[in-house]
């Protein structure tokens, strides 16, 4: 096996991995460590050999016993080090067993994630670290800050949940309700990490936007009736059904209006569609989750790209605004509005939220600038813009996209 294969594999195990050690070492940081060293050992032992079975027990066990040797190490343990030694080798005896259905590492990772003690910004930095597997730069570039205060952040959060003794638990029914929609939140950001990366070759990371899938299942198993949980699933399936069409063989960005509309995944949007429904149904006032399902049903339904609905789509927009306000979903509302009252129209509506800040540092604002520019026939303008999107992105199937956009408007 080659080393380009078996960093697929890493990726893709990755955060199943580190949620199970978090909860057998009991501390973030000596999971992540003794996970790194598993990761080496692997590179060295699957290039000479085949591959395990079940690659992912396979790293969960060496790990698990590099954290051995790591406490066995640390002689300021010492005092503990028998007892905590022994802990993690029979919390270990049940590592090989397949988890009951609340029993999920991954979804006791978030909700530790999610605790009330952390700030939102916290919670979706913890989650972006460990469990979508960022970098710290990586992390602290979606944060707009620097990586040394990102990592003083993160170190202060690991701390929190050390000393505070935050239980790393999925938690009692009663206590489910107060922390559902940071965990919402959380498991949309892994889904949105899986259906567009942050950085790197491919447009997708396919394991996490099945495993956000699979968590928002869960959830509902969980929380049955949920009209945020019922939303946020039909929105993930809807989008994940597009799927195969929204990338070539060749890597690069397929284009909505451009995409071939039977590769789409039919079983799994009228499972989505259903959804939306009943979502839409439940008693209470509109959820987020739901009426963004609902826009991305429109789309789904449509027959092509020209016959979409996009006065009910901008109409959904506004109902958004009102129910969950924020510049992203004004970004959004105005590139939909250009589908209705045209580029100029939505130009206005996206400088007044530049000239507001709303969205200082956010790297998909220039490429929906420069894309009403261009669609304006303002061909410097617009390459101004592609250039400064280009600037913004670290991920490498957009910037070939801008690079195409301003060679045909040469």
């Amino acid at each position: 096996m080659n080393p380009g294969e078996i960093d697929n594999i890493f990726r893709d195990e990755a955060g199943r991995a580190l949620a199970t050690l978090i909860r057998l070492v009991g501390d973030f940081d000596l999971a992540e460590d003794a996970l790194q060293d598993a990761f080496a050992v692997a590179l060295e032992r699957w290039t000479a050999c085949e591959l395990p079975d079940n690659p992912r027990a396979w790293l969960v066990n060496v790990a698990r016993h590099k954290a051995i040797d790591r406490i066995r190490r640390q002689t300021v343990f010492r005092g503990k080090q028998q007892q905590l030694v022994h802990e993690l080798e029979l919390n270990a005896q049940a590592a090989d067993e397949p988890p009951a259905m609340l029993d999920d590492d991954m979804l006791r990772l978030i909700f530790t994630c999610c605790h009330p003690a952390f700030s939102p910004e916290v919670q979706v930095a913890l989650t972006l670290r460990t469990v979508c597997g960022l970098s710290t730069a990586q992390v602290a570039r979606a944060f707009l800050v620097s990586e040394e205060a990102m990592a003083q952040r993160l170190v202060r959060a690991k701390q929190k949940i050390r000393l505070a003794g935050i239980p790393y638990e999925v938690p009692e029914r009663d206590a489910l309700a107060p922390r559902l929609d940071g965990v919402l939140a959380v498991v949309y950001l892994v889904f949105t990490e899986g259906y567009v990366a942050t950085s790197g070759a491919d447009l997708m990371r396919l394991d996490l936007a099945a495993e956000a899938i699979r968590l928002g299942r869960l959830l509902g198993r969980l929380m049955p009736g949920r009209a945020g949980i019922k939303g946020l699933l039909a929105l993930m399936l809807l989008h994940d059904a597009r799927r195969a069409g929204r990338a070539n063989s060749a890597g690069d960005i397929v284009l909505l209006e451009e995409q071939d509309r039977t590769l789409w995944d039919r079983a799994q949007i009228e499972d989505g569609l259903r959804m939306v429904d009943d979502a839409l149904r439940t008693p209470g006032r509109p959820q987020a989750y739901a009426v963004q399902a609902a826009i991305a049903a429109l789309h789904a339904r449509a027959p092509s790209f020209e016959e979409t609905d996009w006065p009910q789509i901008a109409g959904l927009y506004e109902v958004l605004l009102r129910i969950n306000p924020s510049p992203v979903i004004e970004l959004n509302h105005a590139a939909a509005v250009s589908m209705v009252d045209g580029p100029a129209r939505a130009l206005d509506l996206v400088d007044a939220i530049t000239a507001r800040g709303g969205l200082n540092g956010y790297e998909l604002l220039p490429a929906v600038r420069a894309d009403l520019l261009r669609r304006l026939g303002r061909t410097q303008d617009a390459r101004e813009a592609y250039v400064a999107a280009t600037k913004a992105t670290q991920l490498e199937p957009l910037r070939r996209l801008y690079a195409r956009r301003m060679r045909e408007m040469d």
